[in-house]
């Protein structure tokens, strides 16, 4: 989106958007970590949405704080209880926000790159495997893919082959089986 006063989305109403420095080409839309806003990265990324809503989150004990989704539990990845509903809902607002970004800017959905941090980066990992037109890429750091299972169902083959920088840091890896293990899972069935 070319500047913070043509957003229009509801979803976007609290969005951190830095004008383009020269011609709009492409577009990266940055989703934040569970509890943090697009503040705390604005001065890292040239661009950055920040469309979450505060919302209580299960794991925290009810607490309210900027979320894109309930988080349940830190389950491992086969037995996690998730927010089905929750992270449907957000990925379906992120669809309608890719949307409108190829409506007002008349870029090419190739030139749109979804990127995140932990919760942010799983549901840049969903979004973009599930929307109907070809993207650029993903950036997911420290993040896991949620509702593994469904994605066989959900993923377009419009992303089946997308380009993806999945990150984690060495502690995160150590800590952290997710990402192993739902790749170990999806790969092996024809997903990712």
């Amino acid at each position: 989106m070319a500047g913070a006063g043509e957003v229009t989305s509801e979803f976007l109403k609290n969005a951190v958007v830095l004008d383009p420095t020269a011609k709009h080409t492409a577009t990266l839309f940055f989703f934040h970590g569970l509890g943090d806003t697009g503040h705390g990265w604005a001065e890292i990324l040239e661009d950055i949405k920040q469309p979450h809503s505060n919302q209580p989150v299960t794991l925290n004990n009810g607490y309210v704080m900027p979320s894109w989704y309930d988080v349940l539990d830190h389950g491992n990845a086969i037995d996690r209880k998730e927010d089905e509903a929750g992270i449907l809902q957000a990925t379906s607002k992120v669809h309608q926000m890719l949307d409108e970004e190829l409506n007002t800017t008349g870029i090419s959905s190739d030139k749109i790159v979804l990127g995140g941090i932990s919760q942010g980066g799983a549901l840049a990992l969903f979004s973009a495997l599930t929307y109907d037109k070809p993207l650029g890429g993903i950036v997911a750091l420290s993040a896991r893919l949620p509702l593994y299972a469904l994605l066989p169902k959900k993923m377009t083959p419009q992303n089946k082959n997308i380009q993806c920088l999945i990150c984690h840091g060495r502690q995160g890896v150590r800590s952290d089986v997710v990402l192993p293990w739902v790749g170990a899972l999806i790969l092996p069935t024809g997903g990712v």
